[in-house]
């Protein structure tokens, strides 16, 4: 990148919050995306987004691409920068702006850590349910960016489903506002929705708001062990059948518990397929009678063991199980491929069976875990990317898995986003015409392509 530019750039931002050595180039140039990695030209820190602004109006004139990476969390390469482009990273828009008790809504800016604006509306007796499982370093502005889910998901939904009000700088440096704190809005196009998931290829989001709901009254948490995966795939069927929305429903494969039991050490069973996590919330009778229901459910379809957490230490140790999932895996190879297949509630345990027969025809190490409730599971690949023949078989495994889960009604990702990693699957899944529909929406927020470019397409 030419010094003059870098030069200019740093007169918006301040020389300390200007890297261009080789050293910080070379850690902003990778996510947590496996095999994927570029080099950006220079890395800004801006403080306020007016500076956000100034950068997206010089970078248009010159025509150089610049990229939003929030904690680097990105799992499909999404915040990973073209070569020689700028990154601008948001640590510093840190500030939660307001939490409003009377509307129900918090404003915040994008580098605002996930964990932190629960911990600040939570002390007020309110809930922001997305959570993440990168909740504890991932950014506000990075989940709406890639339309994050989270644990609590199957209940209360996803990013989308939360975000009221959007302030986005947009490619030429003009400042969009887009809905608000009124619960109703039908005033041309509905807008937020479009820019929530479009991974930084639309505009650079400066402020967000968000609706809150009052915080559940009490929460049980649950663990049952099955000898056999598809048990607890028909269990996740079946307690949905059964008119129980847990607030969480999570799945663990065998490869995965052993994982994490070997990490964490919070007792999970070595002899069983699977483990499924269950939380119920709300007021206290209901989640008396849920609680009792998804066990009698899950004693039905063959349970070998059923336990319910005594107090909220034990609670939280259980769910432990089920957040150290990744981190647990990671441990066993250097390269680990975490992906998210999503079908139709009713396909899981055909989906898992893909999965399995995937591994095994390929020859490769998978560990299964994920959102069984919404029925988005997380394959996970352990491997190791100098090794090229296994990495080969890995993609193939996760081709098949992929075909099968369009082909069962599913999708290539429910919240991981598209990126560099999953470019080739989209086509599939969408069609020309899809791509030709989302390419004019770029076309017309972006003209000349300089906002995260080569990501989604």
């Amino acid at each position: 990148m030419n010094p003059s530019f870098i030069k200019e750039l740093q007169t918006i931002v301040g020389e300390p919050y200007t890297l261009s050595d080789p050293e910080s180039l070379a850690v902003y140039g990778y996510d947590a995306t496996p095999e994927l990695a570029s080099r950006p030209g220079v890395v800004l820190l801006p403080g306020t987004a007016d500076e956000i602004a100034r950068i997206l109006r010089l970078c248009h004139g010159a025509g150089v691409s610049v990229t939003p990476r929030g904690s680097g969390t990105n799992l499909s390469g999404g915040s990973i920068a073209g070569s020689e482009g700028v990154v601008v990273q948001t640590s510093r828009l840190n500030r939660i702006i307001e939490v409003d008790a009377e509307n129900l809504t918090a404003t915040v800016e994008p580098g605002v850590i996930t964990s932190a604006l629960h911990r600040e509306v939570e002390a007020r007796g309110l809930f922001y349910p997305p959570d993440p499982g990168s909740m504890n370093i991932s950014t506000m502005g990075g989940n709406v960016a890639e339309n994050s889910g989270g644990l609590r998901g199957l209940k209360y939904g996803v990013t989308a489903n939360y975000v009221m009000g959007l302030e986005t700088i947009l490619a030429d440096g003009s400042l969009l506002r887009t809905g608000g704190k009124m619960v109703k809005d039908v005033a041309g196009y509905c807008l937020n929705p479009l820019l929530v998931s479009s991974e930084g290829t639309l505009g650079f989001f400066t402020g967000i708001t968000v609706k809150l709901i009052p915080k559940p009254r009490v929460k049980t948490t649950m663990l049952a062990h099955f000898p056999e995966m598809r048990q607890a795939a028909l269990a996740v069927s079946a307690i949905i059948a059964a008119k129980v929305i847990p607030a969480t429903l999570e799945f663990l494969d065998k490869v995965t518990i052993k994982c994490v039991e070997d990490y964490a050490h919070v007792g999970l069973p070595l002899d069983v397929d699977a483990v499924l996590l269950i939380e119920v919330d709300g007021h206290p009778v209901v989640v008396a009678e849920e609680a009792a229901s998804v066990e009698a459910i899950c004693k039905k379809l063959g349970c070998s063991f059923f336990q319910t957490a005594r107090d909220a230490d034990e609670a939280l140790k259980l769910a432990t199980a089920r957040r150290t999932a990744l981190s647990a895996l990671a441990r066993l190879k250097p390269t680990t491929i975490l992906e998210d297949a999503t079908v139709p509630r009713s396909r899981i345990a055909d989906m898992l069976k893909v999965i399995q027969d995937s591994a095994k025809k390929y020859n490769v190490t998978i560990g299964t875990f994920g959102h069984a409730g919404d029925g988005n599971l997380h394959p996970t690949c352990l491997t190791d990317e100098r090794d090229k023949d296994e990495i080969i078989r890995a993609h193939k495994a996760f081709d098949e898995i992929f075909d099968a889960a369009i082909s069962m009604g599913g999708t290539i990702t429910g919240e991981h986003g598209v990126g560099l990693a999953k470019k080739k699957y989209l086509p599939r899944l969408v069609g020309e015409s899809g791509i030709r529909v989302m390419r004019g929406i770029k076309q017309a927020f972006d003209p000349k392509g300089i906002l995260n470019p080569g990501k989604i397409f």
